[in-house]
């Protein structure tokens, strides 16, 4: 085993003693830099941007290397960018991705390392995580180190529903109340729903989807016949009314004016700003809301998506999805393949998860714990309380080719240019 531990020592130092300008010594003293080319999904609008970018630091402080950051917001479009990296020979050394089908098409490369193979040089990597909680990948290897969980439901607005007369939902939320509450609101002048349907619609389809099925049956996937024709079943019918679920919402003019041509930071800001009610989205955005509206704070309620059929409104979507790659680029590569063990390393350890983590779980063998807690953070603790069922991600459980034609004719789905089993086999085609 190499220098891991000292690494870890030297950064977990770092991390309470160097927030200034030092000059950076290798944790073994020696004089050799590397710079590591990394890409994650902690871009500028993440709410944990501050805590990687005051991790990052340490590391380099730490050893003496540096971090060429490539990092983005994930959405669609930055994971198709990290693919046609793969594919183009431009990987990164380290690489903060989804765990889930979207990471096949490198693993199935060979483009990544497994945490197995890693483990024949550095036996001490990532045995501080649960193995149960590792994602495996088809192959039935693991190759990526988990980061922290997460969690997606509605965020409320205090102050818009105060105004509106509508009361902050319950665990027995409702998908009758939420229209009839969305039908105030619209009707006080207030946009009832911040969304995206033009880049960000995957929120209210992951929930549309659980409403016209359940927990139990949530991941279960449609398929298509020999000629691409979409089987009627149970999955394929839940998709359907999903999507005209979320039609009947955009019909009933409860999406922003602008939803099929505004971005997804445009419709949060709607939402931040108090000109709209209701956001479904993740716990990354508790951080950001305490970064950026920090004097509206106590206006945002963490709550629960409204239920339908056999799901409660307490059941709800999250787990572990996202973790950190080793490129096969970086492990062949000499200069390289310590520096960037060591960056996952000192990414994953308790000092450094435990900076990422408020309200979400994690894979650390020994958890992580959290004081000090926002009013934002605290109602989404609460609400956690309550929650009586988890389930990961349907969309994660289909190919970026089939989410992408999925997500690409919601928009023509809602204005009547195609049907919902018309959108629903076209991208079931492509998984």
């Amino acid at each position: 085993m190499k220098r891991i531990a000292a690494l870890l020592l030297a950064a977990c130092l770092c991390l309470t003693a160097c927030g200034q300008e030092k000059t950076p010594v290798a944790a073994d003293g020696g004089e050799e830099r590397v710079t590591l080319n990394v890409v994650t999904s902690y871009g500028v609008d993440d709410g944990n941007r501050r805590n990687y970018e005051t991790a990052v630091a340490a590391y380099e402080a730490a050893t003496g290397n540096t971090v060429n950051d490539n990092s983005a917001v994930s959405n669609e479009e930055w994971k198709s960018r990290v693919l046609t990296d793969f594919m183009t020979g431009s990987e990164p050394d380290v690489l903060f991705y989804f765990t889930n089908v979207d990471a096949e098409p490198f693993i199935n490369a060979g483009k990544v390392v497994s945490i197995e193979e890693i483990r024949e040089v550095y036996p001490d990597y990532a045995t501080n995580m649960k193995e149960s909680m590792m994602a495996a990948a088809s192959d039935g290897k693991h190759y990526a180190v988990p980061s922290s969980g997460y969690w997606e439901t509605l965020f409320v607005n205090r102050r818009v529903l105060n105004a509106c007369g509508v009361r902050i939902p319950g665990p027995d939320y409702t998908w009758d109340a939420f229209l009839e509450d969305c039908g105030k609101i619209k009707e006080a002048g207030y946009t009832p729903i911040a969304c995206s349907l033009f880049e960000i619609p995957h929120y209210w389809f992951e929930f549309a989807v659980m409403n016209n099925g359940s927990l139990a049956d949530h991941l279960e996937i449609p398929e298509v016949d020999e000629a691409g024709v979409l089987v009627d079943s149970a999955a394929s019918r839940k998709w359907i009314a999903a999507l005209e679920d979320i039609k009947a919402l955009y019909e009933a003019g409860f999406f922003p004016d602008n939803t099929l041509t505004a971005t997804d930071a445009e419709t949060v800001a709607m939402f931040g700003g108090g000109e709209a009610a209701f956001l479904i989205d993740g716990s990354w955005k508790l951080g950001y809301f305490t970064k950026n509206y920090a004097g509206r704070i106590g206006d945002y309620v963490v709550a629960y998506v409204p239920g339908k059929g056999r799901r409660p409104a307490s059941d709800t979507v999250g787990g572990i999805s996202m973790g950190y790659f080793i490129t096969r680029k970086a492990w062949e590569d000499p200069a390289k393949q310590e520096a960037a063990v060591e960056f996952v390393f000192h990414m994953t350890s308790e000092e450094v998860l435990g900076t990422f983590v408020t309200t979400e779980g994690t894979a650390l063998v020994n958890g992580t714990e959290t004081s000090g807690l926002s009013t934002i953070q605290q109602s989404a603790a609460d609400a956690n309380v309550h929650i009586t069922g988890l389930a990961g991600a349907v969309q994660d459980a289909i190919s970026g080719e089939a989410k992408s034609e999925l997500f690409t004719n919601i928009p023509k789905v809602v204005t009547g240019q195609m049907t919902a089993r018309e959108a629903v086999e076209a991208a079931i085609r492509r998984n």
